[in-house]
């Protein structure tokens, strides 16, 4: 495994995910459309995941602008998507491409900022569901066609505050906790059994809408924009990471 600073200042070659098929949740904007664009320029064919259209269909112009191979767009709400949904997520993809080489759970929620003793109850709920049980469900049906792969990634989506939390951070920061322990435990039971490998990602301080909610006097300007941390992402849904599973990196020093 490359250290941490190697990881953020990775080089990815122009070609390291060439035929591959990865799916990314929240592609259609922030990170996930970076992730999706920076994917797709390094050959991957990409599932464009989320639940507005319209910014999905504007993510795929751009790919298809730039004459990479075509992406697919898969309209699904984490929300309210349940069990069969992903099964049925899982059976189109298999038709389509017989396998998945790469599964990016990029998209999540904040929730409040507030004490946990005035949390509600719904947004507890919506917040759970989105960034935890959504993305173990979505794997789970995912897991036979990521087996079909010689060599697939998983990465989920960590942050600062699911490893050391802070005040008012509620539910995303539990959330991300969760994360962060659902990554080792299925990395443990993965290990050398087959080719898939599960890991998480933390984009650290970056300019996203969820950024300025969660910090709204904060100034945008002095913060690095979705494309510019992409470097961890190629290398963990890229060949070069391998052999790493159940490792959480960052994307930046910040």
């Amino acid at each position: 495994m490359l250290s941490a600073e190697q990881i953020i200042n990775y080089q990815a070659p122009s070609d390291c995910l060439k035929d591959r098929i990865i799916l990314i949740t929240g592609a259609g904007d922030g990170i996930g459309k970076a992730a999706a664009l920076a994917c797709a320029q390094a050959g991957a064919s990409i599932i464009l995941a989320g639940r507005t259209v319209a910014k999905l269909e504007q993510v795929y112009d751009q790919i298809i602008d730039a004459e990479l191979a075509e992406p697919t767009i898969y309209p699904i709400n984490l929300e309210g998507a349940v069990a069969d949904d992903y099964d049925t997520l899982a059976v189109n993809i298999d038709q389509q491409f017989g396998r998945l080489d790469g599964l990016l759970h990029n998209a999540g929620v904040l929730g409040q900022r507030t004490p946990l003793s005035h949390y509600r109850q719904d947004v507890w709920d919506k917040v759970l569901q989105v960034n935890l049980t959504a993305p173990f469900q979505m794997t789970q049906a995912l897991m036979p066609i990521l087996e079909k792969s010689g060599d697939a990634s998983v990465v989920f989506t960590s942050s600062g505050v699911g490893r050391t939390s802070r005040a008012f951070w509620g539910a995303y920061a539990v959330s991300k906790f969760a994360i962060e322990g659902m990554v080792q435990t299925w990395a443990a039971e993965l290990d050398e059994l087959g080719s898939v490998r599960v890991n998480a990602i933390n984009p650290g301080a970056t300019a996203t809408d969820m950024r300025a909610q969660a910090f709204p006097a904060e100034d945008p300007q002095g913060l690095k924009y979705p494309a510019a941390i992409m470097s961890a992402y190629l290398y963990l849904l890229g060949p070069d990471s391998k052999t790493v599973n159940g490792e959480s990196i960052n994307a930046q020093t910040r």
